[in-house]
């Protein structure tokens, strides 16, 4: 089975972000807290796994979303605080490096340009530098940014209102104008957001248990398909994210409990695992794709009423094999 990691969040989990050069996870939770574990094969890479917390630091809210540096010292974060925080991992201090007017909901680092950019509920996007307190460059949106990926040089933002937007960031400095906006392809609010690895598209979730795939360049690849429903129940696709070495494979997670890996190219599920009974709110491959690490708590799908501070908060590994990620031949 899956491993739990060791000390969870006192809240639900909002995040979850890997270090891009080791196999550090990192957790942005509600109770305002963001944990990070070092995820160890002590016998070697195909041997029991292990996640020991290495550290954690508060913000002054809840945290929304976080992510590591390109060399993994840093941790980025954002949150209810509406403030930009630049945690140096080593030497465990805090630089604000912005201010948004409402909550940030998302923060990814833009290393080709040196810059921080997030994405907030004060209907901006917004890039930083640490040479200056004011942002570089501010993106006014039609409405509150619910979803965002980065990619360089692709940028998809979804909003409230169902809007999507993409950006061409090698451009940016130039024209702030979006290379695509229109209305997304699904009838509900946008949740999750991922690029494809190869940058010509993206696939995104929404409330009612679908994924658009988009493709930017041809529309005769672009489809829709249904996921996280059941005769009973439509669970909200809470995360998205596409594998970073087989790049037809992503993985989603819904609010019904379960994640499932998919090839886009082949339009086919590749594996359906079983239900944790409580919703998944956050999914996210390791920098070499032999991890997923997902979280298990409470969504909020059905507001406060559903809320019980006793359920199972839970940050789990799952180990991928080749079949989670790759359509196997067919046996002859």
């Amino acid at each position: 089975g899956d491993v739990a990691v060791k000390e969870v969040p006192g809240d639900s989990i909002s995040c979850l972000a890997w270090s891009p050069v080791q196999n550090l996870l990192a957790a942005g939770s509600w109770d305002k807290s963001i944990l990070v574990w070092d995820v160890v094969t002590p016998q070697g890479p195909g041997g029991p796994v292990d996640a020991q917390p290495r550290t954690s630091f508060q913000h002054d809210e809840p945290v929304l979303s976080c992510c590591f540096s390109r060399d993994g010292q840093r941790m980025l974060s954002g949150g209810c605080d509406q403030k930009v925080r630049v945690r140096d991992l080593q030497a465990q201090q805090d630089l604000i490096l912005g201010q948004h007017d409402a909550p940030i909901s998302h923060v990814a680092v833009v290393d080709d340009l040196n810059l921080v950019v997030t994405g907030s509920w004060d209907k901006t996007v917004r890039f930083w530098s640490p040479q200056q307190q004011s942002p570089v460059i501010t993106l006014q949106l039609p409405e509150r940014v619910y979803a965002m990926d980065v990619k360089f040089p692709l940028m998809v933002v979804g909003t409230a209102d169902r809007h999507m937007l993409t950006y061409n960031l090698r451009d940016i400095q130039q024209s702030t104008a979006p290379t695509t906006s229109g209305p997304s392809a699904l009838k509900m609010q946008t949740r999750s957001v991922s690029c494809f690895p190869d940058r010509t598209g993206y696939a995104m979730g929404s409330l009612e248990g679908r994924v658009s795939v988009k493709s930017l360049e041809d529309a005769s690849k672009t489809f829709s398909f249904k996921c996280h429903q059941t005769p009973n129940f439509v669970g909200a696709v809470n995360a998205i994210d596409f594998h970073p070495t087989e790049s037809s494979t992503l993985v989603t997670a819904g609010s019904d409990g379960t994640f499932v890996t998919w090839d886009k190219a082949n339009k086919k599920c590749l594996k359906r695992f079983n239900s944790c009974n409580l919703p998944i709110t956050a999914c996210k491959f390791n920098a070499t794709g032999d991890f997923v690490a997902y979280a298990v708590s409470y969504d909020w799908h059905k507001g406060h009423e559903g809320y019980n501070g006793n359920l199972p908060r839970q940050v789990l590994l799952h180990r991928c094999e080749d079949s989670d990620i790759r359509l196997q031949a067919a046996k002859s």
